[in-house]
């Protein structure tokens, strides 16, 4: 990747990497899901509650990585079981809450964030039905240079995994295979328990691998069996930012797609960008160049144009844009209006209220029917601290007014054109805060002449 940023904590449309696989585990129905991370832990903080975290001491390979992970498991309570992350280790001795011996454990890849959970309960369903001690997850791809390739034997069982990075790996035959290996397997507890202890380093990079598991298992006469995931963008890996951005334009597809067949209108999905984590309601149209981060929520027949949103809340009926600004803390009620070229930060915008155009509303109460005019500012810093304005219910704010927090707008009351506001408004008060205007007749003429 080029950072310094572990792979697996790169954005993923709003969320890290990693965490896209950790979410299909646990919906998939894993009892216990166990990320392997390096002992900086990195991912300690990303991970949802529940989640554990097993750590490899060194970075000695996939195969390391599953003995930290597995020894994690282990030590804890048991079950249908996930492991994932970027690397991990440990050699506890099972408790006596440890997943059974014939109990699925689902290794996954945090870089291939794509796995959906019904491939990975499709996965263990295959892998249950076939009584196999070890399933794989293969795909089948155009192209397949690059990938290890999936070698069966008479019986559609896996013989062997080639790998093919370098001339003279791989036969010409096997050359043309283009079943490959994407890195997820589901093992027996027990087989992968027993197998675990005899991984050996015995290649150039000097590393445990996980696909020797499969050639242990074999030799103690476990069947190994490859289960073929049809969706070859569910098992696409990520080595660097190119992958990375066709991840994301799959991803984007996949929320697009959702959120049309709730019933939302996007516009134009190749000009629209929308975090996971973002809900909409249904009716609601989300025209051309709007960007939803983080966990907005916007209700039903909302109309969002050209704007900027993160972790915002829209209620029912709300107007925005174009060219909005809605920054974290922001609350629009049903039926408000936010419009052109405005910013909103941590403020409650009431039902009905508009603030139409070239505004910033930042940490303010703003009540229900309230019309703020052009170019309102809330001046809610003095240099050290926020603080709050409170507009109240049906003002009439004129344009190019300041607000200067903390003050109190009453219900009804109107604002002139071009007031400074620094002291509180009673309710159906009219504010004038602006110097009286002075005409000087002929100033222009003597300023030309110098008299």
């Amino acid at each position: 990747m080029r950072s310094r940023t572990p792979k697996v904590l790169h954005e993923l449309c709003g969320i890290p990497m990693v965490l896209w696989p950790v979410r299909a585990a646990l919906a998939a129905g894993a009892e216990r899901v166990v990320v392997v991370d390096s002992p900086q832990r990195p991912l300690a903080d990303v991970l949802p509650e529940g989640v554990g975290l097993a750590v490899q001491p060194t970075a000695n390979g996939t195969g390391g990585a599953v003995v930290a992970g597995m020894a994690e498991l282990d030590s804890r309570a048991g079950g249908g079981e996930a492991l994932g992350g970027e690397a991990a280790g440990g050699d506890d001795a099972p408790s006596d809450n440890a997943p059974s011996d014939d109990a699925p454990v689902v290794i996954l890849s945090g870089d291939v964030p794509l796995v959906s959970a019904e491939a990975i309960a499709q996965l263990v369903k295959a892998h249950a039905a076939s009584g196999a001690r070890a399933t794989m997850a293969s795909t089948v791809l155009e192209d397949p240079s690059g990938y290890g390739r999936v070698v069966r034997d008479e019986q559609g069982q896996v013989a062997r995994v080639v790998e093919t990075k370098t001339a003279g790996d791989a036969t010409v035959a096997e050359l043309e295979i283009r079943e490959v290996n994407t890195g997820i397997y589901v093992f027996e507890a027990g087989a992968l328990r027993k197998a675990l202890p005899r991984l050996t380093a015995d290649n150039a990079q000097g590393e445990l691998y996980l696909p020797q598991l499969l050639d242990l298992i074999r030799a103690e006469g476990g069947t190994v069996m490859a289960h073929v995931v049809a969706d070859e963008r569910l098992v696409l890996g990520v080595n660097d930012r190119v992958a990375l951005a066709s991840v994301r334009a799959l991803a984007q597809e996949s929320i697009h797609a959702a959120h049309m067949a709730a019933g939302v209108t996007i516009v134009d999905p190749l000009a629209t960008t929308i975090d996971v984590d973002v809900q909409i309601g249904a009716d609601t149209t989300i025209e051309p160049y709007t960007t939803i981060r983080g966990g907005t929520r916007i209700g039903e027949g909302c109309v969002v144009r050209c704007s900027y949103l993160i972790d915002c809340t829209l209620q029912d009926g709300v107007a925005v844009g174009p060219f909005a600004y809605l920054r974290p803390g922001a609350v629009l009620r049903a039926g408000a209006k936010v419009g052109t070229f405005v910013e909103v930060k941590n403020s409650d915008i009431g039902a009905g209220a508009k603030v139409p155009h070239l505004s910033y509303i930042g940490d303010a109460d703003v009540g229900e029917g309230t019309n703020l005019g052009a170019a309102t500012i809330t001046a809610n810093y003095d240099g050290a601290n926020k603080h709050r304005t409170t507009i109240g219910r049906g003002v009439r704010g004129g344009v190019d007014t300041s607000l200067v927090a903390p003050v109190t707008v009453g219900d009804g009351a109107v604002i002139a054109a071009g007031s400074v506001i620094t002291e509180d408004v009673p309710p159906d008060a009219l504010a004038v805060a602006r110097a009286r205007q002075r005409n000087i007749d002929g100033y222009a003429r003597r300023e030309e002449t110098g008299r």
